[in-house]
């Protein structure tokens, strides 16, 4: 596709700001980051109510049979409203590893309750600074799990999750159901994103792939994941840049706005090239879904993404000088998220090293 978004897509993009700018405030999201093991639950009521967490799934299991490209479209809105939960990226991860590796009874089972929202997924891997370890702390035997996954987005709340474990003598991609499991919250500055670690003891599991194929299959999850994170991220920066420029022709410094000074002009002029050139490759991304090239496209995606949204919420609150540090006016919230979203679905590092891989082979 070209990076212009059709009439229909356009209007998803159009519908789902109207609704997230009418029910997604900031003195609502402000609460919950002192309350572990919160959520804002009007944004994934409003998720279920919109049909956005069946957008991308097959229509034999409940979907709306769209893709990553319309999936995407309501992660930008998400990311600008600072959304209140991370299930939109999380379940999607989930539902995606079922449907392409899950056996017709798995995706019987989960998929029509990822669809509807009544079920929440996780992807049980991809924390800390290797998203794809050689040696995982969990480990597959007997079809059951044992050790622990640390620092997992969605943890908390989640019912299924996919977990990169080591088999006898090879990785495996399995999937557990979360009843029984221990989990421990884990405080953070992003309290909404329900992190936990997920001990396991003789947890029942579900082999969706093993060997090489595993950490294949958990990449392309990663990968698919990492695209609706950047939208997100995209969406958070854009309207960063936004807030920046508005307050920059309002605020008054010598007797003109402070938009007039080259110091900060500039900056917003930067926070602009970031943001479209991460909105570029956020739609190729989308686009490249089922294409050989997904991978490097995703970590393109991701990488330019999260150096918009970092830049742009230091830039924010730097242009707004003393009041941009306070609780009240909100722009830590987007700081916050732009530090958790850079680590989840594995850190800039990660994704510099996959997308060098990638492009060294095609050079070779």
């Amino acid at each position: 596709m070209t990076i212009l978004y059709d009439e229909g897509q356009q209007a998803i993009a159009t519908e789902s700001r109207r609704v997230l700018e009418a029910r997604v405030s900031k003195d609502a999201l402000l609460p919950l980051l002192e309350a572990v093991g919160e959520y804002h639950r009007p944004f994934w009521d409003t998720a279920k109510e919109q049909g956005w967490t069946a957008l991308a799934l097959p229509e034999a299991h409940g979907g709306l049979g769209l893709g990553l490209i319309e999936l995407g479209l309501i992660a930008h809105q998400a990311g600008r409203s600072i959304s209140g939960a991370p299930f939109l990226t999380s379940s999607f991860g989930a539902a995606k590893a079922i449907e392409l590796f899950g056996s017709d009874a798995q995706k019987a089972r989960w998929l029509p309750g990822l669809a509807s929202g009544e079920t929440i997924g996780a992807i049980a891997f991809a924390a800390g600074p290797d998203a794809l370890p050689r040696q995982p702390d969990v480990t597959f035997a007997g079809d059951r799990l044992e050790g622990t996954a640390r620092g997992v987005s969605a943890g908390l709340a989640a019912e299924v999750a996919v977990v990169l474990a080591n088999g006898s003598d090879m990785p495996v991609l399995a999937l557990v159901d979360l009843a029984g499991v221990q989990r421990s919250a884990v405080a953070s500055f992003d309290n909404s994103r329900l992190i936990a670690d997920l001990s396991f003891s003789g947890a029942p599991a579900e082999k969706l792939a093993a060997g090489g194929a595993a950490r294949n299959a958990a990449l392309h999850i990663l990968a698919l994941q990492a695209v609706v994170t950047a939208h997100e991220q995209t969406g958070g920066a854009e309207a960063l840049m936004e807030i920046a420029r508005d307050y920059a022709l309002t605020r008054k410094a010598f007797g003109q706005p402070i938009g007039a000074f080259q110091s900060v002009k500039h900056r917003i002029a930067e926070l602009y090239g970031l943001v479209e050139l991460a909105r570029a490759n956020c739609i190729h991304a989308a686009a490249r879904e089922g294409a050989a090239d997904i991978i490097k496209a995703a970590a393109a995606a991701r990488l330019s993404a999260t150096d918009a949204y970092d830049t742009a919420a230091r830039d924010c609150i730097q242009i707004h000088g003393g009041i941009g540090v306070t609780w009240e006016i909100g722009l830590h919230l987007h700081m916050r998220r732009a530090r958790s979203l850079a680590i989840e679905q594995g850190s800039s590092l990660f994704w510099e090293d996959i997308l060098v891989d990638r492009l060294a082979g095609e050079a070779a």
